[in-house]
């Protein structure tokens, strides 16, 4: 299997999320997020599983740097949970979060991996929500007081800065469909949501700058749309608005797509000057193609929602389509053009049933397919004209994933959740390879 070259100066990287590795939940003054009240709402996680332990990171950390230092990344994607910092999501920071998170980045520094910091991914405090989370523009306000504190405090450390993960994913399947916390149905009447977390995005560029930080983008989940037949068009055209160019375009455009104005704010073409901050780079997080048809009788919404078919599918119900990566970078080079930074591929990574076999290893050839394929896609856009600077796969570990619970394993080491044991998949070891470029 011949992989394909990419610069000397290409950043290597994996991801993790700290609510989905960190565990320790109840420990160092962290206060309660809203996918801890999620988790202990009976019935909304498979098998009833929680990530009071997760992968025990908040301890074994160390071992954690470690297995990257011998991975031989240039970088690691971490978050930083809001409730370790802030527990109540406001006032003074708890000393004990600070200094967690001031060994761990320490420790990444010592061993020559450079910290690529989300501030929040998806572990809005509880408090904050019962004051109405997302739908609140307060909420935007309190983020940016929270990002000034980790800019004052870790910017001397931290390489690339990424204020939101994924805020189509809170909006959708936290306000939308309920299915992640904090469990609301509001379909579209979610889209508030998207752009409070928008402007927070702003402000907390703003405050990051302000603070002395250096290297500041995105990660937002982008899907191409293919719609079902030509008919479906106009859906495909809306699902694309309230998935893909509801979270670029204000962040680069400074401008929402127009079907969606009705949804939005009153008063929201005011916040898009902030929300518009020039950034250093452009976060992707890529996943799947989304199929799409014209609505069905009844359906409130202006679409329905197709399966992508006559491709092999994860264990997360995704379907394999490495094109598509190469398809949706042409089509943010061309609908953005100059004002698209670099991009970096911030997620990238596929789930599969991966077991420790009787030698001790886990053989996922699998996941070594859907990598080498998916680089030969993203090669093939950087050599039609797309800047894309660094790959981070998800994840280094297995991991809690979300409601799903443990079932889903993305790690490239396996992570035996009842003795927390770490072992390196055959994945792991050929991205060694890569990286090292041995």
């Amino acid at each position: 299997m011949q992989n394909p070259n990419f610069p000397p100066d290409f950043l290597w990287g994996v991801s993790t999320s700290a609510f989905q590795i960190e565990g320790a939940t109840s420990e160092g003054g962290r206060g309660p997020s809203i996918w801890d009240t999620f988790t202990a709402t009976e019935g909304k996680i498979a098998r009833g599983e929680t990530a009071n332990v997760a992968a025990d990171h908040y301890h074994r950390y160390p071992e954690d740097i470690a297995l990257m230092a011998e991975l031989g990344v240039g970088a690691y994607r971490m978050s930083i949970a809001w409730p370790r910092i802030q527990p109540d999501g406001k006032g003074a920071p708890n000393a004990e979060g600070l200094g967690f998170y001031d060994k761990l980045l320490d420790a990444l520094c010592e061993a020559g991996i450079a910290p690529a910091v989300t501030l929040y991914h998806w572990d809005t405090p509880q408090a904050i929500e019962d004051d109405g989370g997302w739908l609140s523009r307060d909420t935007a306000e309190r983020f940016a007081e929270y990002a000034r504190i980790l800019g004052e405090r870790f910017a001397d450390r931290v390489k690339l800065w990424i204020p939101l993960n994924e805020p189509m994913v809170m909006s959708i399947y936290g306000y939308a469909i309920g299915e992640y916390a904090p469990g609301q149905t509001l379909l579209l009447d979610a889209i508030p949501t998207a752009h409070h977390q928008n402007l927070a995005h702003g402000l907390a560029v703003q405050a990051l700058r302000a603070a002395g930080a250096r290297n500041i983008g995105t990660a937002n989940n982008h899907s191409p749309v293919w719609p079902a037949d030509e008919s479906d068009r106009d859906a495909a055209e809306w699902l694309d608005a309230l998935i893909n160019r509801l979270y670029a375009d204000p962040v680069l455009l400074g401008s929402y797509p127009e079907q969606l104005h009705p949804h939005l704010p009153a008063g929201f073409d005011s916040d898009l000057p902030t929300i518009a901050q020039p950034l250093d780079f452009y976060g992707v997080n890529y996943y799947e193609p989304q199929g799409v048809a014209k609505p069905s009788p009844g359906n409130p919404l202006p679409f329905d929602l197709r399966p992508i078919e006559g491709y092999p599918m994860t264990t997360n119900d995704s379907p394999i389509v490495p094109h598509a990566l190469r398809e949706l970078l042409l089509d943010f080079h061309a609908r953005y053009r100059d004002k698209l930074p670099p991009i970096h591929i911030t997620e990238n990574g596929c789930s599969f049933a991966d077991e420790v076999a009787e030698d001790g290893g886990v053989h996922d050839a699998e996941r070594i397919d859907f990598l080498h394929s998916h680089l030969v896609a993203l090669r093939e856009a950087m050599d039609a004209g797309v800047d894309v600077r660094g790959y981070f796969c998800w994840s280094l570990l297995d991991n809690f994933e979300w409601s799903k619970g443990y079932a889903p394993r993305f790690g490239l080491v396996h992570v035996d959740y009842e003795t927390l044991r770490r072992t390196p998949k055959d994945s792991f070891h050929w991205y060694r390879k890569l990286v090292r470029h041995e």
